[in-house]
């Protein structure tokens, strides 16, 4: 790797319409594990520190504004007349920047940090080419514009696929569109180029041939993952390359020390972080914002969503973290609980059918089956207090604002609506009422009428 103190702008292109995405949502905002495509871009981009970034947009541009915020400038390209003329779109963003120009392509979001820094290295090597292209090598060449190149890796010609020589196409160099320009070559070049070819549009490639024919060198250095070059632009191939992250994914994870007891049923988001010795059961999803300590247990057919689950912890079977839900060291969710924006002590438990939402439930507290805390009101949320080792009985209801203190005992089928005291017992039912007889007189009369009514 070569260190380089030139600044550097990232330029995205983003401005097509998606057509085969068939979606109101911009294509580029189509989430992989959680995240959207471009955001997987910009943060590769982000580990060089680029000292300004341009999105160019079309279609859609108010999503792209709203979803960038002030992280990147906007620039519209509207007509769409080819990717040339897209980049030429980011030449007011770019007004007095010096440097170092990535051009990118918000579809094509899985190219890594390395693969970047190494074109911007080509860019800065011995013989200054004027523009540094990133090639590929697929398996099937398809309708990928070729790249003509000298065994060196100095280009010869770059042309699309339409207007390729059949001799041409044999090439199976593709290119990935990627490209690695200085800023003071950009949009000179850009300027030059025509377009006359098959599509009538001004093709972005075509500053490779422009600088080629004025005797400039241009390279290209080829990605030895193809995958990493992938655009997207169905739903089929947004499946793919969600399969192709998550099975990346689950290796890792495999390699840093969880079991998982069937990968292939397991899915993460792209921010999950998971500790050593943590087992994962069949059918297990993670949602954005899940963090697993050592030595955690999650049991098969869970959910998890903006969690934290500090060591010893096990959840499920058919449990549902949803987000702020923490769980202190040893604690235990069980199947079918769900807990959500609240926070198990060290030991507590809730082993069945419970919901814990908008509470703080102390050390070794322990909720029996059923138990619900009524934290919505219909207008407004509230929050449940349950002290150190108080225990709940089963099929509760706990009415918030409400506080149980340490050690209290809540008798089953409760519906608690005032605070409870440290080491009270609460019990709250109807009087239970005893009738001798009564059911057997009930049967006798019931089967004598249906009798009757049959015998009619």
């Amino acid at each position: 790797m070569v260190e380089h103190s030139t600044p550097l702008a990232i330029v995205v292109l983003a401005a097509g319409k998606g057509t085969r995405m068939k979606s109101d949502l911009h294509k580029v905002l189509h989430p992989i594990a959680g995240r959207p495509m471009l955001d997987h871009l910009l943060e590769s981009a982000a580990a060089l520190a680029p000292e300004r970034q341009v999105v160019v947009a079309g279609h859609g541009r108010e999503q792209l504004e709203q979803a960038l915020g002030s992280r990147a400038a906007i620039a519209v390209q509207e007509p769409q007349l080819g990717t040339g003329h897209a980049v030429q779109q980011a030449e007011a963003a770019l007004s007095g920047f010096a440097g170092d120009v990535l051009i990118l392509y918000g579809d094509v979001p899985f190219v890594s940090t390395a693969t970047m820094r190494a074109m911007i290295d080509r860019l800065h090597a011995d013989d200054s080419p004027a523009v540094v292209v990133l090639g590929f090598e697929p398996e099937e060449p398809l309708q990928y514009g070729r790249v003509l190149a000298h065994d060196d890796g100095r280009i010869a010609m770059m042309v699309e696929y339409k207007d390729a020589t059949e001799e041409q196409r044999a090439c199976r160099l593709c290119n990935s569109g990627l490209m690695a320009v200085k800023s003071a070559d950009l949009f000179d070049l850009l300027a030059r180029v025509g377009n006359d070819n098959a599509q009538g549009e001004y093709y972005l490639v075509d500053i490779v041939n422009v600088a080629t024919l004025e005797g400039r060198a241009c390279a290209v250095i080829v990605t030895p993952d193809p995958d990493e070059v992938g655009g997207i632009n169905s739903r089929s191939e947004l499946a793919e390359a969600e399969a192709r992250w998550q099975a990346r994914r689950r290796l890792a994870a495999m390699a840093e020390g969880v079991t998982l007891i069937a990968p292939e049923t397991v899915f993460f988001a792209w921010d999950t972080k998971l500790g050593r010795d943590v087992t994962v059961e069949p059918n297990v999803v993670f949602a954005p914002g899940v963090t697993v300590a050592d030595d955690v247990i999650i049991h098969a057919f869970s959910h998890l969503e903006g969690a934290t689950l500090e060591s010893g912890v096990a959840i499920g079977p058919y449990a549902r973290l949803r987000p702020g839900a923490v769980l202190r060291r040893g604690s235990k969710v069980g199947n079918f609980v769900e807990v959500k924006n609240a926070e198990l002590g060290e030991g507590a438990k809730a082993n069945h059918l419970t919901y814990v939402g908008d509470a703080t439930v102390g050390a070794k507290a322990n909720l029996g089956a059923g138990t619900i805390t009524c934290n919505y009101d219909g207008y407004f949320k509230h929050r449940t207090v349950i002290g150190e080792r108080a225990f709940i009985g089963s099929n509760s209801a706990l009415v918030a604002p409400v506080k149980i203190g340490a050690d209290a005992i809540v008798a089953a089928g409760s519906t608690v609506t005032r605070d409870v005291a440290d080491g009270e017992l609460r019990l709250v039912r109807g009087e239970q009422l005893v009738k001798p007889g009564w059911a057997d007189r009930f049967h006798d009369a019931m089967k004598k009428k249906k009798a009757e009514k049959t015998a009619g």
